[in-house]
């Protein structure tokens, strides 16, 4: 085999429509529904810089199968750019942007591969000098929800030269994301390739090291479920097959959530200078990228009381959104959450012999045993799913997430049936 180099990405879903942020001001939503042009503009970049030998995109290049002129215009552009350096590219379609979506009949790039949908195709990358240095395996989604196994029509050929795999799948059932082309993390091993090169899953993961199966998460994170920094990898594998990789962020909008408690607060002041550091933190991390944040408030104390009386955090929020519109780089406060509560022993209640200590007793031993969290979840939120805007399964969520949602209740609860009373309501 013969060392090689390489980009692997997925997930761009250029034009994303960035739902429910329509009325941001003018400056700040051009910024946002550019993001996904402007992390493929830096793709393009990073592959030039890098002289790589090919660039792989896992499938959902677009946000809709009916994808947007704009959209298809701007990926062309993108792929002319690398077929001018000389890299060629090779593409799978996914649920978002399927084989039967309504494309524009543009003319592609010589270096542009995109795979077939009715088998898995091979297609052999020559390079000048080096002979045949990898072999791409890939197959795209005919249509939007394709629940076949499409791992076991995998397998590898070459044994000179890097035998590589593209698929969108989602591997071992991850319940954050729709079960398409479902497979497992043995089905992809027994294929025998090199390089697993996934999409679909948003969160970049490395299943296995060796042989490398390999989630890049998204290119540009789009809601608030998307934090941190958003990107590709870039692959460098050596004669006998290792796979070396390095994140490369490429987002022009990165996400944040920012948890803050009111502990030590007593006045408005006092939470407006906490908030204000926040906020130059995260411009600080952002790394010279715009940035959206949700400010999640926790903890009690005496400026829980204050939270609930008028519009204080709506107010708040205005006057610091109207801050950053004259920023060249913003840090947009999508909202901030108010999960306070009032001053109370949580520990002494939970000694009490009532139905409020029974009941924090029972909550604090849901938080230390992931099982039985699930299953009181799948009982309480049951209801939940057979409501008309019901999306998924809610009690199906990650542990954290769970854990934060009973963290929430338990302040509840001990507002609301403590002897000194709480939250009105």
């Amino acid at each position: 085999m013969k060392r090689l180099r390489f980009m692997h990405a997925a997930d761009l879903h250029l034009d994303s429509p960035f739902k429910g942020m329509s009325a941001l001001p003018e400056k700040v939503r051009e910024r946002m529904r550019e993001s996904t042009f402007s992390a493929l503009k830096e793709l393009v970049a990073v592959a030039t810089q890098e002289q790589v030998d090919f660039v792989m995109i896992s499938g959902d290049v677009y946000d809709l199968s009916d994808r947007s002129l704009r959209a298809q215009i701007r990926f062309q552009k993108a792929l002319e750019q690398l077929a001018a350096h000389g890299i060629p590219a090779y593409i799978i379609h996914g649920n978002h942007d399927p084989e039967d979506g309504r494309a524009a009949k543009l003319v592609w790039p010589a270096g542009v591969h995109f795979f077939a949908c009715d088998r898995v195709e091979t297609v052999q990358v020559e390079k000048p000098g080096r002979g045949v240095i990898a072999e791409i395996h890939g197959i795209s989604y005919r249509h939007s929800a394709v629940t076949d196994n499409l791992a076991l029509q995998f397998r590898a050929s070459r044994v000179d030269a890097a035998q590589i795999a593209m698929l969108h799948t989602n591997v071992d059932g991850d319940p954050g994301h729709d079960n398409y082309a479902p497979c497992s993390k043995t089905d992809l091993l027994a294929a025998g390739m090199h390089y697993w090169a996934l999409g679909h899953v948003h969160t970049r993961k490395v299943l296995h090291e060796r042989p490398a199966i390999v989630y890049p998460g998204n290119l540009q994170g789009r809601n608030i479920r998307e934090t941190g920094p958003r990107g590709c990898y870039l692959v460098e594998m050596s004669e006998e097959g290792q796979a070396h990789l390095t994140f490369r962020a490429l987002d022009a909008v990165r996400w944040f959530h920012q948890r803050l408690t009111i502990a030590g607060m007593q006045t408005e002041q006092d939470l407006k200078d906490r908030v204000g550091e926040a906020l130059e933190r995260i411009r600080e991390e952002a790394d010279g990228r715009d940035a959206v944040v949700r400010l999640t408030l926790e903890g009690r104390g005496p400026l829980s009381g204050l939270l609930r009386r008028g519009k204080m955090l709506q107010e708040l929020t205005a006057e610091l959104r109207l801050d950053e519109e004259e920023r060249s780089r913003f840090v947009w406060v999508e909202s901030i959450e108010d999960r306070t509560a009032g001053e109370l022993d949580l520990a002494a209640l939970r000694q009490e012999k009532s139905f409020l200590g029974d009941l924090l007793r029972y909550a604090e031993a849901l938080q230390g045993d992931d099982g039985a969290l699930h299953a009181f979840a799948g009982e309480a939120l049951a209801a939940l799913q057979s409501l008309p805007q019901s999306a998924g399964n809610p009690a199906a969520a990650d542990p954290e997430r769970l854990r934060e949602w009973l963290r929430a209740a338990e302040a509840l609860a001990a507002d609301l049936l403590s002897a000194d009373g709480g939250w009105a309501g």
